[in-house]
């Protein structure tokens, strides 16, 4: 990384970060720190969902369904992503869970990146 670069693999480097591959959270002389933004991909078994509600989100995200069946769900609404390619976008202010129907792999991109909304495991 001496040149500014990075080079991975999603699946491998998820692993080690709780899925994260890219934010404020990586130290900051890595090429993949940004505040900007925060790039994530997540590999679900079957019914895993999250643990709890996101509350005040104050982020924009996008989610993207590489694989699987996945659910999204959005106050008065639940979003069913299930072929490859879906897609939800969802604003700042817009509460949200998912769950896992299949086993699932998805591309989450959000923006800021911000702190303070990690699931205490």
């Amino acid at each position: 990384m001496t040149d500014g670069v990075y080079v991975g693999n999603a699946g491998k480097d998820a692993a080690l970060d709780r899925g994260w591959l890219l934010g404020h959270f990586k130290d900051a002389g890595d090429p993949r720190h940004s505040e900007a933004v925060e790039i994530k991909w997540g590999v679900h078994p079957r019914g895993d969902e999250r643990a709890r509600w996101v509350r005040g989100e104050e982020r924009t995200a996008l989610l993207v369904l590489v694989s699987g069946r996945f659910r999204v769900e959005l106050p008065g609404r639940s979003v069913l992503l299930a072929e490859q390619g879906d897609y939800v976008v969802w604003g700042r202010g817009t509460d949200h869970s998912w769950f896992a129907e299949e086993e699932s792999v998805v591309l989450t991109v959000r923006w800021p990146s911000v702190p303070g909304y990690a699931v205490a495991e």
